[in-house]
């Protein structure tokens, strides 16, 4: 897999934060593509972690924090399946999750529950991409030890 460097920008806030949570997408992405179903759901570390597991997981994240407590529309339960679905379902979600991030307030405020503080708009962004990133580096990983591949 050929490394891909992060892009290089002199933009603002929001397009700068939203060109590195799409590079980071991308690169997770290009990472968890390829592997057949029975090697993306493949546990090799303790904690349970797969390919599988993770791109679930990302795709849910993303439409938690923003669809769900920032916009509070309806979440859909956690996805299950194979690589490929998951891979689908977290690149579909990024357009409606991107809409939010592009035209909101970075500054509005999610509001306060029972567990949380509130949050506003710049730190659930800021959030995605370190949560984002650090997957990638697990995917990372993950991908060396089952085939060797490497590279962002």
């Amino acid at each position: 897999m050929p490394d891909q460097r992060p892009p290089r920008l002199t933009a603002g806030e929001r397009s700068t934060l939203l060109a590195l949570l799409d590079y980071q997408r991308q690169s997770f992405v290009r990472k968890v593509s390829g592997v057949d179903d029975a090697a993306a759901a493949r546990v090799l570390v303790p904690s349970g972690t797969s390919l599988v597991w993770l791109t679930w997981h990302l795709a849910h994240a993303e439409a938690l924090w923003v669809l769900h407590r920032f916009a509070g529309q309806d979440l859909d339960p956690p996805g299950d399946g194979p690589i490929a679905a998951a891979i689908a379902a977290y690149q579909a979600g990024w357009a409606r999750v991107d809409e939010i991030l592009r035209t909101a307030d970075l500054s509005a405020e999610r509001p306060a529950t029972a567990r949380d503080q509130p949050v506003n708009l710049r730190w659930i962004l800021a959030h995605l991409l370190e949560e984002t990133a650090r997957h990638a580096g697990h995917a990372d990983i993950i991908r060396e030890l089952l085939d060797g591949s490497t590279g962002r």
